[in-house]
């Protein structure tokens, strides 16, 4: 009954203007990554509850990986818990979590779905339209970016790297003097870290270089890998490690380990997610005001490429509270709070309009130029059988990274694979 009097609610007001009260009553359990500023969301969530009275939000946190926060969401989604109402999945997920059956459409609660969907980057519309049906609602945007310490480019007279050939030379030099004999530093300066550990995020660092060729994994579906610059993909990584420019041991590193390395000051430059900007402009961080963000380098004679990634809002089918949980979505996928996770959260925004906003550039002045790299950014490969041809790069990548498989076998065993299941 409470679910047909919210629909109606719903289907009264327009696509993205909400009224300040509405009847509205529910507890509604909400599951937040870990990594992507709870503490933030916790405000947005305040100021939905101060527009809807009748209803209370509770975070749930959990995972600092994505395939922590999809095992723990596919274990709650398999077990039909209705305890949770909303979640927050990576950009990769919503067409697995429709086809399971575990989230519910928003086409009737948006009504003309075409014209409400356009106002997003059409990177995310897409990602959460699965055969016509809205199946979850962007909460930010994001891309892969190059961090570097500019105040140590700028002390030893050094542009940023453009290519991942200078990105070496440029660390060496750097780390070789800083850490040198004489040397007050209370650690190592690493020259990069990136993402080695067997996780989604190592996808992204094979991705990277192979896509700076010129070349796609998959293409309508079918397989076309290249070996070559397979090859030279994985060499490219295991080439930082064997020349110390990476660590030894950073096939044990995650996204957020780059994100904590880098905020403590122990790393030149990082490959990470856009979230990572304003955790690094705290007040605890040893690295605030020190931090400048690129596009990533390319190779030699390539084009700079980076992995599109994001975050999207489900409502769990098994939800007792559907409607109310839809209604909250809606606010969070909202410009509103597009701007408000953006300014407060440096979240990038998934509205093109609000990358030239005047309080969003003031509060996170690069997001004036990041339109570019996320617009242009690369889906991961788009096939029903994604988690498997994710499992087959991530495992890759981290035996040849710590050093149990050459790159050449590397690429031998995932052509092999791959060609098993996206035959």
């Amino acid at each position: 009954m409470r679910f047909r009097q919210s629909l109606s609610l719903l289907l009264a007001g327009s696509a993205l203007a909400f009224t300040a009260t509405s009847a509205l009553s529910a507890d509604l359990r909400v599951f937040v990554s870990s990594q992507h500023r709870p503490d933030v969301w916790r405000k947005a969530f305040d100021m939905f509850e101060t527009e809807h009275p009748g209803v209370k939000v509770k975070i749930e946190t959990g995972g600092n990986t994505s395939e922590l926060q999809a095992q723990y969401l596919n274990t709650v989604m398999s077990a039909k818990d209705s305890s949770l109402d909303v979640m927050i999945l990576d950009v990769i997920r919503p067409a697995q979590f429709a086809a399971a059956g575990w989230t519910v459409p928003f086409n009737y609660t948006i009504g003309d779905t075409k014209g409400f969907m356009a106002k997003y980057l059409p990177a995310y519309a897409g990602a959460n339209t699965i055969d016509g049906k809205v199946v979850a609602l962007p909460a930010f945007a994001d891309a892969m970016f190059l961090y570097y310490r500019k105040d140590l480019l700028e002390k030893h007279n050094i542009a940023v790297p453009k290519t991942w050939s200078e990105l070496s030379a440029a660390a060496k030099k750097i780390t070789d003097a800083e850490n040198g004999s004489g040397s007050s530093r209370s650690s190592v300066l690493q020259g990069l870290s990136f993402q080695g550990r067997a996780i989604e995020g190592a996808v992204c660092t094979f991705l990277l270089p192979y896509w700076s060729q010129g070349k796609d994994l998959v293409t309508n579906g079918k397989l076309t890998f290249d070996k070559d610059a397979a090859t030279k993909s994985l060499a490219l990584w295991k080439g930082f490690v064997d020349s110390g420019v990476a660590k030894p041991n950073i096939a044990e590193v995650a996204t957020d380990d780059t994100r904590k390395e880098f905020q403590a000051g122990d790393v030149l430059f990082a490959v990470n997610w856009s979230y990572a900007w304003g955790q690094f402009q705290g007040d605890q961080s040893a690295v605030k005001d020190k931090v400048g963000v690129a596009v990533l380098p390319a190779m030699d004679g390539g084009k700079p490429a980076s992995c599109l990634g994001g975050w999207e809002w489900g409502v769990s089918s098994y939800s007792k509270n559907q409607g109310d949980a839809q209604t909250l979505v809606k606010y969070l996928s909202s410009p509103k709070i597009s701007e408000f996770m953006a300014v407060n959260a440096a979240l990038l925004p998934v509205f093109p309009e609000l990358y030239k906003d005047e309080d969003v550039v003031k509060a996170v002045p690069w997001f004036g130029q990041a339109q570019d790299v996320v617009t242009s950014a690369k889906a991961r490969p788009v096939t029903p059988r994604y988690n498997e041809v994710s499992e087959i790069i991530r495992t890759t990548v981290n035996a040849v990274l710590a050093g149990t498989m050459t790159p050449d076998k590397g690429v031998e065993q995932m052509e092999a694979r791959l060609q098993r299941v996206l035959r």
